[in-house]
């Protein structure tokens, strides 16, 4: 287990953990929660030795094998599937023991080097790699294209995949979450929810921390306090906690003011000092009850509109993609899907539905050119016809790499269409945030040089809200105080950088707000904060976004970009997780056709292709004892997936009761508290007996596949 008792640790002058004391046990999946600055980064610092207590004992079993996430952007020419097989550093050394008895013809170490790398996976790590992979987000094509090829945040998922891909006791994931899209965070919980070991996790994504942590450790003023519970749970524990804090410091206050109000009237009189004097002792000796200390809000409040044309936009038969000249810049080692070479989460590789600039070469050659298109463009989107209206708040979902940020960007202006018409309302008012801040942000300019140069460019410089103080109140407004605003941005956090793009953008009043992924680096209380606000938004919302408790809350309607169109997705999230869930499927079968035949025992392609003698044929009973045993190998192949299968039934009929029951209950009056409990239960019944749906589903497929294949032969 992981023990810290009584860890002072100090980063400078700070000091972080004050007497801080916790227990953690082998297998738990920890939520690590605080706000930020309050220590949550030194603390896995100090897990993984790069820290050390300045005083008290922090104990963790001296065998346990640690994996984390380097923070550092790897520079490499290896592949994706070499650089994250590195990852398991035991089999990396075992390749190379092997690889020198080898060179000295060392039979006995041969032969124990090949024992060692079939315990230690061998067999199937390159499969666990590409899995990990694609899971992740890429496409099988870049299995095998260079790590330096890709974007910072592309990168990023690949130092995600190789800390997975090492096997660990202890897994710490800090903001594993902010480069991923939806589709691959869905995968990462699945992943996460078979992890073995023990699971610390930094995270500002409610959904994710509820679906994958079960216990959650907060750090407030040096302390360290466990709850029981995910994040949701956590929430409803620490409020009932701050009130009953908040009441206890009350009754104390009540005491202190009648022992003061005492010793004040009597401490003068003789024949009462007594008594005065004991009461002052009681005062001393008394433990006093911190009061609540609310953490300071943070409010975002959009103004409204100035004016709602309506239709904002209108899309007609519109393909998006890119230039030429941006594949040109491609082929010199930039991304087109990110044409300032930020990271995005867009691939750089065309996604297999896309047409390819050589396509629309030959396509041009024979005069088939579509209107619009050039020899040398890449369609990422076609045949677009979509109208956005006044009011309307859609969230915009598909997997990675499927083109949501380039029908953002196109929307945004940032891209032309190829082809097709943008029309645009009478006095649109677009605001977007960029995926990545930077894109919009100057390292080297204070948030009131960004101000100033907004107010010069939107014509608002002699305007009164334009006046210097008047921009540094309203920066004020976003956690920007004092000296603050003169402070260049290359030095702000992220969260801090994201806080100065919405600053940017409310002070604009856009009519359409284009969000591209706005939550990455913000924090729970600000993510909260901009949720409100843009619930009363009175203006067009379009978000992309992989916080689900945010698309939940403020979108309405939803679009699919997929397989090169853009369509209304008729469902709510978790239908569009469960399509998500049959995209993958997909993906993996994909896979599996087009993987390269293997041939046993070094034959070579050409003699397994060559046609065999014809086999005399079997006599009746031969024929019976061959079929008998088929059938023997065919019980003895679906024996363990029958097994699960029935399992898995009994379990679902289970949780059905369950739910009945609890719904039942339900239709009767009940205390609050009950009403809470069992709210969270069904939820947890829900979630459970969907697992479980997708599990059957599963096997009875690999049942069903077996059994065909059995019946070809």
């Amino acid at each position: 287990m992981i023990q810290l008792s009584n860890v002072s640790l100090r980063r400078g002058a700070r000091l972080l953990l004050d007497g801080a004391s916790v227990t953690l046990h082998p297998g738990e999946k920890v939520g690590l929660v605080g706000r930020n600055g309050a220590g949550k980064s030194s603390l896995f610092a100090l897990l993984s030795g790069a820290l050390h207590e300045d005083s008290g004992d922090c104990a963790m079993p001296a065998g346990w094998r640690l994996a984390q996430v380097a923070q550092q952007l790897p520079e490499t020419e290896d592949s994706t599937t070499d650089f994250v097989l590195q990852g398991d550093e035991r089999l990396s050394e075992l390749r190379r023991q092997l690889s020198r008895a080898e060179q000295t013809q060392d039979g006995m170490a041969i032969a124990q080097a090949h024992s060692d790398l079939h315990d230690a996976g061998a067999h199937d790590a390159r499969a666990r790699a590409e899995a990990l992979i694609l899971g992740l987000g890429f496409q099988p094509h870049e299995l095998a294209r260079p790590v330096n090829r890709f974007s910072g945040g592309w990168r990023m998922r690949l130092q995600l995949a190789r800390a997975l891909m090492a096997p660990s006791d202890l897994l710490l994931l800090d903001e594993p979450t902010n480069h991923l899209d939806l589709d691959a965070l869905v995968w990462l919980e699945g992943w996460l929810a078979r992890y073995a070991g023990t699971l610390i996790v930094i995270s500002h994504d409610r959904e994710f921390l509820d679906a994958v942590t079960r216990v959650t450790l907060h750090i407030e003023g040096g302390r360290l306090t466990r709850y029981g519970g995910n994040y949701s749970a956590f929430e409803d524990l620490r409020a009932e906690q701050l009130s009953q804090q908040q009441a206890a410091w009350a009754r104390q206050q009540d005491k202190i003011a009648h022992l003061q109000k005492f010793i004040d009237r009597f401490k003068a009189k003789a024949t009462k000092a007594r008594q005065a004097q004991s009461r002052v002792k009681a005062l001393e000796r008394m433990e006093r009850i911190a009061p609540v200390l609310a953490e300071a809000e943070f409010q975002l409040e959009f103004k409204a509109p100035l004016s709602l044309p309506n239709p904002m936009l209108a899309i007609r038969d519109a393909a998006f993609g890119y230039r030429a000249d941006a594949i040109k810049k491609e082929a010199a080692g930039a991304d087109p899907a990110s044409p300032s070479g930020a990271s995005g989460t867009e691939s750089a590789a065309p996604p297999a539905y896309a047409t390819s600039a050589t396509v629309l070469a030959e396509q041009a050659a024979r005069g088939e050119l579509p209107p619009g298109l050039r020899p040398g463009d890449r369609v990422i989107l076609r045949g677009v016809s979509r109208t956005v209206l006044a009011g309307q708040r859609i969230g915009i979902l598909g997997a990675n790499g499927q083109g949501k940020s380039t029908l953002v960007k196109t929307i945004a202006r940032e891209l032309a269409p190829l082809a097709g018409s943008v029309t645009e309302g009478k006095g649109l008012a677009i605001g977007y945030f960029a995926q990545q801040e930077l894109d919009v942000l100057h390292t080297d300019s204070t948030p009131l040089e960004h101000m100033v140069r907004l107010a010069r460019q939107s014509g608002r410089e002699a305007s009164e809200e334009a006046r210097e103080q008047q921009l540094r109140n309203y920066l004020g407004t976003f956690n920007f105080p004092g000296d603050m605003v003169n402070q260049p941005v290359g030095q702000f956090s992220g969260g801090e950088k994201a806080r100065l793009v919405l600053a940017m953008i409310v002070w604009q009043r856009p009519n359409l707000l284009l969000l591209d992924e706005p939550t990455n680096h913000l924090d729970l209380a600000t993510r909260e904060a901009l949720a409100v606000a843009l619930n009363e938004f009175e203006g067009t919302l379009m978000l992309v976004s992989h916080d689900r408790a945010l698309l939940r809350s403020v979108c309405d309607e939803f679009w699919l970009v997929a397989r090169g169109s853009v369509q209304p997705f008729d469902g709510d999230l978790e239908d569009y997780q469960r399509h998500l869930l049959d995209e993958a499927r997909r993906l993996r079968e994909r896979v599996v056709a087009c993987a390269p035949e293997t041939i046993a025992d070094g034959a070579s392609q050409e003699s397994a292709r060559a046609p065999k003698p014809a086999e005399p044929p079997l006599n009746p009973a031969e024929q019976r004892r061959a079929q008998a045993q088929r059938r023997q190998q065919l019980a003895e192949q679906t024996r363990p997936l029958r097994r699960a299968l029935a399992q898995a039934e009994q379990r679902m009929e289970q949780l059905g009761a369950e739910r009945s029951a609890l719904e039942q209950r339900l239709s009767s009056p009940l205390p609050a508290g009950d009403i809470a409990d069992a709210g969270r239960r069904l939820k947890a019944l829900a979630e459970e007996l969907q697992t479980q749906e997708d599990e059957w589903l599963r096997l009875s497929g690999e049942i069903e596949a077996i059994e065909q294949g059995a019946a070809a032969t």
